[in-house]
């Protein structure tokens, strides 16, 4: 067993608490001289029936995720990060990230950002970083921002 990581893979949205997981990963990397990865997973179940009528919709999530990823690489590159890839999907954020992007990135380590759901919310859509806890196959790293410490 090793105590190092090596293929660090970042989930981001565009949230505040990705931002602060995000903050994380780069010293976690740094630490590791890994690989940081990071996935926006665009949902397509939040668009599919809009879609059929304005395909602008996927278009435009398309570009604020490489926007998105382009901006964070530059700031991971700039804090001495070398090794950097951005990934751009297409599903369920909770499976896509646990199970497909981890896998084809040989993640070792998930970092996340705490939900910002209520206890409601939570029962009835469940969050993203509750389901990559429970699904990963590696280490989970869910950051909470500092309202949430």
């Amino acid at each position: 067993m090793t105590l190092s990581y090596k293929h660090i893979l970042v989930a981001v949205d565009g949230s505040k608490e990705a931002a602060w997981a995000f903050k994380k990963s780069i010293g976690v990397a740094q630490r590791n001289d890994a690989t940081l990865n990071l996935v926006n997973v665009i949902d397509t179940r939040s668009f599919a029936a809009i879609e059929a009528y304005d395909r602008s919709i996927a278009d435009r999530a398309q570009a604020f995720a490489e926007e998105l990823l382009g901006n964070y690489k530059k700031e991971a590159e700039a804090a001495g990060v070398t090794k950097v890839n951005v990934i751009v999907d297409y599903g369920s954020p909770k499976t896509m990230i646990a199970r497909e992007v981890a896998k084809k990135v040989e993640a070792d380590l998930i970092i996340c950002g705490a939900t910002g759901l209520s206890t409601v919310e939570r029962f009835l859509i469940g969050s993203v970083s509750g389901h990559i806890v429970r699904a990963a196959k590696c280490d989970v790293l869910v950051v909470r921002t500092e309202e949430h410490i």
